[in-house]
């Protein structure tokens, strides 16, 4: 009889339809548990990867970046964990935050496990669904920078910055040089009375051009380094860096010293490039005589001294990163031609009153040495201008003038290193040169 019923049941058409149904009502049962879990668990999931995304931002954000990789690691923590406090049905444990420094560049790695509560955990055969993942993010900041301002202030910078007012200077001097004129604006404090043209004995070239209103290279630099500070200045904030000033002029070690400090480094951009912006030529009594009673020869640029002094201001650079010490930059400006006491020299030495003067290119022994202690060096060359109406500046200049560019070349660090002429923009090529040397440094140090 049970026979019958069963074979009826299979024979059946509805029958066929239930035990079908039967067969297949616990696969399908599994199967929508399990998918529901798992899209549980994949909408989890990727709250979790967000959170983590979140997290590793955070610990390369501008605001962070200028703090130490511990704070990093403590903020990245927390967002991760306030953000995956909110995923319901999430357990999950503390993110491993690892954060890396090279230089001005910083990587964080946020990395996750978590478990998802299973809503089906009978039918898995398991409470949870293990999740995992993670984030990284990468970037970079501007590095904290000193910068060290060695401007030139012997007499020869004291050339008039243009081609006019070097004809100026010239047609107003006809007493000196023979009778060819003087383009330079030296300045003498014997007499130290305002000059005319037509230099009557005794002059003063300097209150010559003032009274010509003839502007020197050396007024038109001190002027383009007060145009720097207040571009630094901005940059600075821009960037939420730090730029440290100091300003030096250096000229003759006659007196004791090559190099004098204007303005010692400060955060105080502004108070540096007022600093700057009154940088004037040495003063001498007359010509070949330095002090009313110390004749010099016209010794007055000891590049080689003043540089090595420069050497000993300048600290150990490290880094630019926050919490290392700042990065360092060296910019001179300057003819790039020496004058001074020594009779190892380069050119012939001119013997005069017992005086053993050096005229040459700059001695760049310290530059390599400077260099290799991680100080970036930026030269700013406002080329030597050529007289060749000059008999001293034919037998005594001439014959290395086309050293001198090259010279400071190889003093500078690469792509570090800029010439200007008569009558070129001092100011444009200062901020052209100095924007180079921050590019250079930051490049540098990410890589």
């Amino acid at each position: 009889m049970f026979r019958d019923l069963v074979s009826r049941l299979f024979h059946h058409r509805q029958g066929n339809v239930a035990i079908t149904f039967a067969l297949c009502i616990v696969p399908i049962v599994f199967l929508i548990g399990m998918a529901l879990d798992y899209a549980t668990a994949v909408a989890r999931q990727q709250r979790l990867n967000a959170a983590a995304d979140s997290a590793a931002l955070a610990a390369v954000s501008p605001s962070l970046m200028s703090q130490l990789t511990t704070q990093a690691q403590t903020v990245a923590n927390n967002v991760f964990s306030a953000q995956a406090s909110a995923v319901a049905g999430v357990t999950f444990t503390s993110p491993t935050v690892s954060i890396s420094q090279n230089g001005l560049a910083r990587s964080a790695t946020v990395a996750f496990t978590a478990t998802s509560a299973n809503l089906f955990p009978n039918v898995l055969g398991q409470t949870t669904w293990p999740l995992s993942g993670t984030s990284t993010a990468s970037a970079a900041t501007a590095a904290n920078i000193d910068f060290y301002m060695m401007l030139d202030n012997s007499p020869s910078m004291a050339l008039a910055a243009t081609t006019a007012g070097i004809n100026t200077m010239l047609a107003n001097t006809p007493q000196q040089e023979n009778g060819a004129g003087c383009a330079f604006a030296c300045h003498q404090s014997n007499p130290n009375s305002t000059d005319t043209p037509g230099n009557p004995t005794g002059w003063d070239n300097y209150r010559l051009a003032q009274s010509l209103s003839v502007v020197t290279r050396i007024q038109n630099m001190g002027t383009a380094t007060k145009a720097l500070t207040s571009s630094a200045t901005s940059l600075a904030a821009q960037t939420n860096t730090t730029f440290r000033m100091g300003v030096y002029t250096f000229n003759t070690s006659n007196l004791g010293t090559t190099l004098t400090t204007v303005q010692s480094l400060t955060s105080n951009l502004s108070q540096a490039g007022t600093a700057a912006a009154g940088v004037d030529v040495l003063e001498v009594y007359t010509q070949n005589n330095l002090t009313s009673s110390l004749y010099d020869g016209d010794t007055d640029t000891d590049f080689g001294s003043a540089i090595n002094s420069m050497n000993g201001i300048m600290t150990t650079p490290g880094t630019g990163a926050s919490g290392s010490a700042p990065k360092e930059l060296l910019f001179i400006v300057t003819d790039g031609v020496e004058s001074k006491q020594t009779s190892t020299c380069s050119q012939p030495v001119i013997t005069h009153h017992g005086i053993t003067r050096c005229l040459q290119p700059f001695d760049i022994s310290l530059c390599s040495t400077i260099k290799n202690r991680g100080i970036d060096i930026a030269i700013l060359y406002t080329q030597y201008y050529p007289l060749p109406t000059d008999g001293f500046y034919k037998s005594f200049v001439a014959p290395f003038q086309s050293n001198i560019g090259p010279n400071l070349q190889s003093c500078a660090s690469p792509g570090l290193y800029f010439a200007v002429s008569t009558d070129d923009d001092i100011t444009s090529a200062m901020s052209m040169l100095f924007s180079t040397a921050i590019q250079a440094i930051e490049s540098h140090l990410s890589n």
